[in-house]
């Protein structure tokens, strides 16, 4: 199955500004936190992973200090393309709304188990330390800050 057929699904690409992207194995570990105005200001969080980003909404952003929990609502993956998507995405299209790069740099992937836990540390110019992402139920997921 193709993972980008939601994304592409959901997009009008003659109306937004959005890259078409496709599925692209670049054996890169990259990440980006984008700071998205839509209806309600949330941030992006993306890792470069199995050709995709495979993608977060995190309603109050990351955590930045340890013993903080947030959740992060998982969203359809996004193509390579976006670590440096920023722009306006017009009204009347899904997401509508500024799009700016918060953070981006390298993640190291420490454990990941299947679809329900991922461990790995940051290396941006914002974002340092190592992070958990922990399946809660659906696409409902926490992610907390391990140590810096």
């Amino acid at each position: 199955m193709n993972s980008l057929k939601e994304y592409k699904k959901k997009r009008n690409f003659k109306q937004t500004p959005e890259p078409l992207g496709r599925k692209e194995k670049t054996g890169l570990s990259r990440f980006v936190v984008q700071k998205h105005y839509a209806r309600h200001l949330h941030y992006d969080f993306r890792l470069e992973m199995e050709g995709v980003l495979k993608s977060w909404a995190v309603p109050k952003g990351l955590p930045e200090k340890k013993g903080i929990k947030r959740l992060a609502v998982q969203v359809e993956d996004h193509p390579i393309d976006y670590l440096d998507f920023q722009g306006e995405i017009p009204q009347g299209c899904y997401g509508a709304g500024r799009v700016e790069i918060w953070d981006k740099g390298w993640y190291n992937l420490i454990e990941k188990e299947k679809d329900r836990k991922l461990i790995f540390e940051l290396k941006g110019r914002k974002l340092k330390g190592v992070y958990e992402l922990v399946l809660m139920k659906d696409k409902n997921w926490l992610i907390f800050k391990l140590s810096s």
